[in-house]
């Protein structure tokens, strides 16, 4: 999700001005939980948006102007469904404080430009997260399917678990020295997920891949430092090891993997 997409711009019909005769005036606001610092911060980073894109400086007297004209206005219904859908909760008495103050250039220093996406990024990543974490939604399923099949995967005797929750099964054991942190290292896989769909193979390809162990994703990195070169393992790698409740292409939110990793050679 780009913060930029939930920005109004000059262009957008976000707010509908009703009335210009109200004198604009700053509400103080104490933000007293994330719903209110995310409200905030997004009539914060809208007002700043829209006095970017003026023509001109943009002085006090422009300012002012501009706020007598939104400040008894309304958010579209459009903008309160598409941050309804993006955010758990929005206060839209305080964004629309944080909206006002801010075109009246005294937004108390409450965010920065910087500080208001990175803190709206972290928030958006969580409520998603928190939302596909609910029964029925993909990231719960995905959740639920890995637990169950690690659980009994885990019975088999030629099955090793590891304190991370990585499985792995030896397939082949080499005889040359375990890679480290700091090397890179030559390999062969095929990569499936538990219905045995295939989303990458370097095997497939007929091609080797070379990059460094800490360069992949967490459940490869503690499992090729277990490898000697010229080991054959298949990997049993849970969701928050692989690529989270954010997924990746083909692979869904907290999707396990499973792999066979050939480890060909360490590349100093």
């Amino acid at each position: 999700m780009q913060i930029k997409n939930l920005i109004l711009g000059l262009g957008a019909v976000a707010v509908m001005a009703v009335s210009c005769t109200q004198a604009p005036s700053v509400k103080k606001v104490e933000l007293k939980n994330e719903a209110d610092s995310v409200s905030y911060a997004l009539g914060y980073l809208n007002a700043s948006q829209m006095s970017q894109q003026a023509k001109g400086p943009f002085d006090s007297i422009d300012a002012r102007g501009l706020a007598s004209v939104y400040v008894n206005a309304e958010f579209s219904q459009e903008m309160r469904d598409g941050l309804s859908k993006s955010f758990d909760s929005i206060s839209w008495d305080v964004m629309k404080a944080g909206f006002i103050n801010t075109l009246l250039g005294e937004d108390g220093a409450v965010f920065d430009q910087q500080g208001a996406n990175a803190f709206l990024q972290s928030s958006y990543q969580a409520a998603q997260e928190r939302k596909n974490m609910q029964p029925g939604m993909p990231g719960f399923e995905n959740k639920k399917a890995g637990e169950a099949f690690l659980a009994e995967n885990g019975k088999k005797a030629n099955v090793v678990t590891t304190a991370s929750g990585l499985q792995y099964e030896i397939i082949k054991e080499g005889k040359g020295p375990k890679p480290t942190p700091a090397d890179k290292v030559k390999v062969h896989y095929h990569g499936t997920l538990l219905d045995g769909t295939v989303f990458d193979s370097s095997v497939d390809r007929g091609e080797p891949a070379t990059f460094g162990v800490t360069q992949v994703i967490k459940g490869w990195t503690e499992a090729l430092q277990l490898m000697p070169a010229g080991s054959k393992y298949k990997l049993f790698i849970p969701g928050n090891l692989a690529y989270g409740s954010q997924g990746q292409g083909a692979i869904g939110p907290n999707q396990l993997l499973v792999f066979e990793v050939e480890l060909l050679d360490i590349v100093k």
